[in-house]
């Protein structure tokens, strides 16, 4: 029997890989929230911090959120990926102020989200949600990769491209009033790889 990874906030395995993000969460409410990719970890959160507070990890900020929308899809992503981790008997996660770590590829699913409705009307962020919720994890995977590869950068591609499609196709598509058929209740997916 294998022995279970060591996880750190959000099925982040930091003996399995470095590649993580990091969702820096400020202690002052009016500070926006910030989602970061990295592809090196650092056992010290003073270290971490003080890399992030230089700017020296800039190029790897995904999306830069107001609190009031981080606050609106924080309880559906912690939901989701929590889910996904109790399928596989793992450790859940959960968001706490400084730095929270997320696997790879829930940084993936999560940035997708936060591009989804960092420009959105916050009415039509519900749907966006629920549309995310729709998505099979390899689908978000997906359209992360090809948004971020035209418009990764959390300043330089906001509201362009790939980004715009993104809001539009997740806060615009029409959301049934049905039950939702989840991507964890179709099959679990390996979370923290």
């Amino acid at each position: 029997m294998t022995a279970k990874p060591k996880l750190i906030g959000f099925g982040f395995a930091p003996a399995e890989s470095g590649h993580h993000f990091l969702v820096t969460l400020p202690s002052a409410a009016s500070e926006p929230v910030y989602i970061s990719e990295h592809v090196h970890w650092d056992d010290s959160d003073a270290r971490r911090e003080l890399s992030f507070a230089l700017g020296t990890e800039d190029a790897a900020i995904r999306v830069i959120l107001p609190r009031p929308k981080w606050e609106a899809i924080a309880d559906t992503a912690r939901a989701e990926f929590n889910q996904r981790l109790k399928a596989q008997k793992l450790k859940t996660g959960k968001w706490k102020r400084g730095q929270t770590p997320v696997s790879r590829l829930f940084g993936k699913e999560l940035v997708l989200l936060a591009w989804a409705i960092e420009e959105a009307d916050p009415e039509l962020m519900p749907a966006a949600m629920q549309n995310w919720l729709g998505l099979a994890p390899e689908e978000r995977w997906w359209l992360f990769t090809m948004t971020n590869a035209a418009t990764g950068h959390a300043i330089a591609g906001r509201n362009q491209g790939w980004r715009k499609a993104v809001r539009y196709a997740l806060t615009e598509n029409p959301v049934s009033s049905g039950t939702a058929d989840t991507p964890a209740a179709r099959q679990p997916c390996d979370a923290a790889a």
